[in-house]
């Protein structure tokens, strides 16, 4: 099954303000014995979410008003920290699907990128910008338009940075290399069998 081309992405958005907000803080460690993702997303930011108690902090995330949103922004240096691929699983579970800020850590950037969540890089001004507008309307529709490199709302308009690669991987239907090798199994066995050599 061929991978979706993510051009364009539309939702409402989340502000959690904050720099070098760190992969411990999106998924504390001892929620990472897990045997699969997919019931990550209720621990996303959890310490940061509740107490000792699992009372609500009043965390962004928790807010009524933000229900359902898919876009996170936050701020410098986002994903810092271990390189544990269960952090971007737990905002892709929690229901995130974009993340804008100023920055981002490299290898978080990357195990994002091959779960198909665009991590944009909006200027200070940009990003403090939208924060402000989402705080004020809470349903304010944000889209993000990858062909054009472009994070559009309201009447507003604003350019973001992203390497090439993965613009392009994502917007190309091609940022999930594993997907695309095991789409590929034909050819694969081809290339193998005209090897000189044969695997073990």
């Amino acid at each position: 099954m061929a991978l979706a081309k993510i051009k364009q992405l539309r939702g409402t958005g989340v502000y959690v303000p904050g720099d070098d907000l760190d992969t411990d803080r999106i998924i504390p460690a001892r929620f990472m014995k897990c045997v699969t993702f997919d019931g990550l997303g209720e621990y996303a930011f959890y310490d940061a979410r509740f107490d000792e108690d699992g009372n609500s902090k009043g965390h962004p995330l928790d807010a009524p008003s933000h229900k359902g949103a898919s876009i996170l922004i936050s701020g410098k240096n986002f994903g810092c920290g271990s390189s544990r691929e269960h952090a971007p699983q737990s905002l892709y579970h929690f229901g995130l699907r974009a993340v804008l800020a100023e920055s981002f850590a490299e290898i978080f950037f990357g195990n994002c990128t091959t779960l198909g969540i665009p991590c944009a890089v909006l200027s200070a001004t940009d990003r403090e910008a939208l924060a402000q507008a989402v705080d004020a309307n809470p349903k304010l529709e944000i889209e993000i338009d990858l062909e054009k490199s472009e994070v559009r709302f309201g009447e507003r308009k604003m350019q973001f940075n992203m390497p090439e690669s993965a613009r392009a991987a994502l917007a190309g239907g091609q940022w999930d290399p594993l997907s695309q090798l095991l789409e590929a199994k034909e050819q694969v066995a081809a290339v193998e069998s005209a090897l000189p050599y044969r695997f073990a």
